[in-house]
């Protein structure tokens, strides 16, 4: 009995210290001072007229390439379609307020962990939902095309698939920015083996648990709450799946595609593949970084030059039942 006692108020010192830990971070956090300028390019272009296109392209030189001639924009200017997407996005967007809000707070946090980061100056934009690069960080400027967060069940993307359509919501827009951020600070993916492809977005996805606390983790890995709950219920089983198939050390590049790209669902082969969400190898790899970190003291910047194997050796990653 004395025993016992004795381990539960050890749990209990480790519990009370981590929770101290936590809140010492975050009360510097919030001291971080940051200044978040946002230019809204896309309600100022919608209400450009032809004739002061110039004053336009002077303020924004770096959207208005070169080799295009002025009767390009011009003709944008008129065209039904840009009128449409700027009406479109206006009425979800009349602010950006609240996700300058979530984007300044991700940008402390950036800054609490990477201090020599610059805060970009974010450029909103369209993009003629141009959804496979709707975040683009480059060196001081974030480009946000705003026409790819309207929400899943907008006209605009009928016709999208499911799992494409789910993600063009503004809850998403922090996180994608983040996970811009991400592809600055980690090195390459070159690993050929599964293991090392689900630890390399494991650890992707570790960061964001450090730089978004105020996400959701279905928010940080872009599922649904139900989709995040089914990988929850099922990690023993995808964790036994991909063992007892001995896949963790395969370079079969359909692997990829099976359980890491964004899909409609995992491809496992079985009859529970219509159940499960994309991207079931990207959730595992997240719960191995995440006991890796727990037993072992490491920053987060040493994290991200560890390798895969060593990572999984001393994770001693076992999954929830």
């Amino acid at each position: 009995m004395k025993k016992l006692i004795f381990v539960l108020l050890i749990i209990a010192q480790v519990f009370f210290y981590s929770c101290a830990e936590e809140d010492k971070v975050a009360e510097e956090i919030a001291k971080i001072e940051v200044n978040v300028e946002v230019s809204r390019f896309d309600q100022e272009f919608a209400e450009t007229k032809v004739e002061n296109l110039n004053v336009i392209k002077n303020k924004y030189p770096y959207l208005f390439p070169k080799q295009y001639p002025d009767s390009i924009w011009e003709a944008k200017l008129n065209d039904t379609i840009q009128i449409e997407l700027n009406t479109e996005v206006q009425k979800v967007f009349p602010t950006f307020d609240k996700e300058k809000e979530e984007l300044t707070l991700l940008f402390k946090h950036i800054k609490y962990y990477y201090p020599q980061f610059t805060i970009p100056k974010i450029v909103t934009l369209t993009s003629d939902v141009r959804y496979s690069s709707r975040v683009i960080l480059a060196d001081s400027l974030l480009l946000i095309g705003l026409d790819n967060y309207l929400g899943k069940e907008h006209r605009f993307y009928v016709g999208f698939q499911n799992y494409v359509a789910k993600g063009l919501d503004k809850q998403f827009l922090a996180s994608d920015v983040a996970t811009e951020f991400a592809a600055t600070v980690m090195p390459k993916q070159t690993g050929r083996t599964f293991i090392e492809q689900i630890i390399y977005y494991g650890k992707e996805l570790y960061l964001k648990d450090k730089l978004l606390p105020f996400e959701t983790e279905a928010q940080r890995i872009g599922y649904t709450l139900e989709e995040l709950e089914w990988a929850q219920v099922n990690e023993e089983q995808i964790w036994r799946y991909f063992v007892e198939r001995e896949l963790l050390y395969s370079t079969d590049k359909q692997l990829q595609p099976r359980f890491l790209d964004p899909a409609p669902f995992s491809k496992f082969q079985l009859e529970l593949d219509s159940e499960s969400p994309g991207g079931t190898g990207r959730y595992i790899g997240w719960q191995i970084v995440r006991a890796f970190m727990s037993n072992n003291e490491v920053t987060l910047q040493q994290l991200m030059n560890i390798p895969a194997e060593e990572i999984f050796k001393k994770s001693n990653y076992k999954p929830l039942r």
